[in-house]
């Protein structure tokens, strides 16, 4: 918390910069995956930008393997800092697009756990995600409380690479009424390779 609020005043991080607020909004919400998350999972934080949730997931989980990755550079450098200063292992970050990373065989259906919090919508977020998990692997995407129609709009998209609607987790952040939801699917079969398509492709024109 310390270097985020340090950093956050050369570059901007976060808009959140209470204490209080960092640790219910930033920290507690990004842990709320954990026990979604099998052990010695391989996992890929797309869109991680100030490391959320990725790094305070890596804090109280070590036995995961954990890729950060973000398209922004100063967004990594900080989170090198973080890892060195936290002497955090099996760790790395990638400067990197995610529509790049997962049209790239070494990335591809490589992880058994693609995460996301705050990055898009599900129709064009799975295309980020779901080419980079293995068959049986899942995608956990953290959203506010109304998901419905976001839902409705990402079926399509889930369908066409792959995937398939496991479950939809709901609760509040403790001590407050803020609500989440996490939305998790399996890929059930591979993702055709055209996807994901050339960076922006995704976002301006979600799979419908």
């Amino acid at each position: 918390m310390e270097l985020l609020l340090e950093w956050n005043e050369k570059i901007n991080l976060t808009a959140i910069t209470d204490p209080k607020e960092i640790i219910l909004k930033h920290f507690i919400d990004s842990i709320t995956i954990s026990k979604q998350i099998k052990e010695n999972a391989k996992v890929v934080d797309v869109g991680t930008g100030a490391g959320f949730p990725g790094i305070p997931l890596k804090i109280i989980r070590e036995d995961i393997e954990i890729t950060l990755l973000d398209s922004l550079n100063k967004r990594i450098n900080f989170l090198n800092e973080v890892i060195e200063k936290l002497k955090l292992t099996k760790i790395e970050t990638i400067h990197g697009r995610a529509e790049e990373f997962g049209q790239n065989k070494k990335n591809r259906e490589q992880y058994n756990y693609a995460i996301s919090r705050a990055v898009a919508n599900l129709a064009t977020l799975e295309e980020y995600l779901l080419p980079l998990v293995t068959i049986n692997g899942y995608t956990i995407s953290m959203k506010g409380p109304e998901i419905e129609e976001e839902l409705e709009q990402g079926k399509k998209s889930i369908l066409v690479l792959g995937g398939k609607l496991e479950k939809i987790e709901k609760f509040e952040l403790p001590q407050s009424d803020m609500g989440r939801s996490l939305v998790i699917i399996k890929k059930i079969k591979q993702t055709p390779l055209k996807y994901p398509r050339k960076a922006g492709m995704p976002a301006k024109e979600p799979i419908k």
